[in-house]
């Protein structure tokens, strides 16, 4: 499929060479930076060189006070105390983190992660009776229950207490807890907004640990968790954010808990860990405990400190990551047959597809290959609990959340964002939505979203890659959402020697450019493009810039993300 090219906005010419002359790097590498707002020498060199101090004061979120105190009067009363996550890996991790913590200093703690089929997402009553019945009377909970204004209200009634630890964005009425911490909350004037679930979690420990004169040091090695969080629940890799993710990475790769290092040996890398190798390395064994069997597996890998336990766990984790795998590729090919085989659905604006016997732990990761295979907003359902319960993800520009409101008399239930969401109906409604939702995609999708685009950062000339460029480009990571990768374009790059195809559909190259060094290339899923790339022929190109390791030996590489013929 052909993708559209978009190339940013270069920054002005008098603010680029002020920025390169006072810093002395390249004028690319000054434009790279005043895009992500950094317009002199300090707000560079904390760009290039996060230090903890950056950390905010946790005492600035709304509701810390509150909410120390009345742990701290539940550590005094002798109160049970119940930690309470989501099933994936921000709520795992959370739980990780403050339980782990906790326990250091008080023994009556225990934790719950909710069952992804029988309770399902958030707060449940099914959590809340147990706490009841079992004797707890605070329940911290973690990366959800910011919208759970009922299920607060009803724990109220059985005199539990609830301190909530949420980044989602919340509803018109915020829940009646003992206190409720999201920076996003409207009355928050916390300096950044876009913590992770397990972020909010440290901050109630960096809180308590600030509050009763625990050395910041103790905290340090929770910073691994928080950056996997940060990684896996794609939130903004800047601020605070990207503090915690530089220092959980340096962490990650020199000295992991064991839970984390027994992931890593599983994925068969100890080392050299990017946010995108934990995305889809580490991530997908944390989740797939949850997806397929129960998350509290994950928590107790995560928390383990024997190696004997942290094995077999991992052991037993990893297991459900290759079930996951095989459920994942099986209703993906099934998926594909049945679009594929239906001309009335290749010929829509939206992927709407149902079989009642796919497993409702992988849809969502099946909608994402499917919306990354056809580029149109897409739904994947299956029967779940006497209904049809449905993953949705979009395409960027496009509302998904938006179109299911103009579904939702069909719907018994739904909720999500812009990009992902989900859903249930009764079986009776599936070919109802299924023609509703194309009707208001049709009606609201623009053609050129339905083209994937390549966002470019910058033109430049390949002599202007050398050693000093790209050391001064590593150092803008950790990369993620808000500070990805840069894509550069060089035009009129030629084929040096020649250029042929590795793996299924994969080129292999080296390109030149007039007065350049040759440098190797590697154009993932590409081949379509080989034949016309002939010696001589001048083409364009966007890429990343990576660094090759072969046998020992480390070079630069380019990764083509497009390449344009003329």
């Amino acid at each position: 499929m052909e993708k559209r090219w978009s190339v940013k906005v270069k920054p002005g010419d008098e603010a680029i060479q002020k920025l390169s002359t006072e810093l002395n790097i390249d004028p690319v590498l000054s434009a790279l930076l005043l895009q992500r707002d950094i317009h002199d020498f300090e707000g560079a060199r904390s760009f290039f060189r996060p230090e903890i101090h950056q950390l905010h004061d946790p005492f600035l979120m709304k509701d810390m006070e509150k909410a120390i105190l009345r742990i701290e009067q539940a550590f005094a009363n002798g109160e049970k105390i119940m930690v309470y996550g989501d099933y994936d890996v921000d709520g795992t991790t959370s739980v990780a983190v403050v339980y782990s913590f906790f326990k250091k200093y008080y023994p009556k703690l225990d934790y719950y992660i909710p069952d992804r089929y029988k309770e399902g997402y958030g707060i449940s009553t099914q959590g809340i009776d147990f706490a009841a019945e079992n004797g707890f009377s605070l329940i911290i909970a973690l990366d959800c229950g910011i919208k759970s204004v009922d299920k607060i209200a009803y724990a109220n009634t059985l005199g539990i207490d609830f301190i909530i630890c949420d980044h989602h964005t919340p509803g018109d009425e915020i829940p009646d807890a003992v206190a409720v911490l999201d920076p996003k909350r409207a009355d928050c004037e916390y300096p950044y907004k876009e913590l992770s679930g397990c972020g909010i979690g440290f901050k109630l420990i960096q809180a308590y640990a600030q509050k009763n004169d625990i050395p910041f040091e103790e905290l340090q090695s929770y910073f691994e968790l928080v950056a996997i969080s940060i990684a896996c629940d794609i939130v903004h890799i800047t601020g605070e954010n990207r503090v915690l993710a530089y220092f959980g990475l340096q962490q990650l790769n020199s000295n992991p808990c064991i839970g984390v290092k027994t992931l890593m040996l599983a994925a068969g890398r100890t080392e050299n860990y990017t946010i995108s190798d934990i995305v889809f390395m580490i991530g997908p064994r944390i989740n797939a405990a949850g997806r397929i069997d129960d998350a509290k597996h994950a928590v107790e890998l995560l928390i383990a400190c024997d190696d004997s336990v942290a094995a077999a766990k991992g052991a037993m984790i990893n297991e459900r990551n290759i079930e996951r795998k095989e459920h994942d590729l099986n209703i993906t090919d099934a998926a594909l047959s049945m679009i594929d085989s239906d001309v009335m659905m290749i010929g829509r604006k939206s992927t709407v597809v149902f079989n009642e016997n796919w497993h409702k732990g992988v849809i969502g990761i099946v909608a994402s290959r499917l919306t990354e295979k056809y580029y149109r907003p897409t739904i994947v359902l299956t029967r779940s609990n006497g209904h049809v319960a449905g993953s949705a993800r979009s395409v960027l520009g496009f509302d998904l959340y938006e179109a299911l409101c103009g579904c939702s008399d069909l719907l018994l239930q739904f909720g999500g964002h812009k990009y992902a969401a989900g859903l249930t109906m009764a079986p009776e409604n599936v070919e109802a939505f299924s023609q509703r939702f194309e009707e208001v995609v049709s009606a609201t999708i623009t053609d050129e979203m339905l083209i994937q685009q390549i966002s470019i950062d910058a033109e430049v000339k390949l002599k202007q890659i050398d050693a000093k460029f790209f050391r001064v480009l590593n150092q803008f990571a950790p990369f993620g959402p808000e500070n990805m990768s840069p894509v550069f374009i060089t035009k009129n790059v030629y084929v040096s020697g020649s250029a042929g195809l590795v793996g299924a559909n994969h080129i292999k190259m080296t390109v030149i450019q007039e007065g350049s060094p040759a440098f190797d290339c590697i154009a993932f899923n590409q081949g379509e493009h080989l034949a016309k790339l002939s010696k001589g022929i001048p083409f364009d190109i966007c890429y990343t810039i990576e660094e090759n390791v072969w046998r020992e030996k480390r070079s630069i590489q380019l990764n083509i993300k497009g390449i344009k013929t003329y």
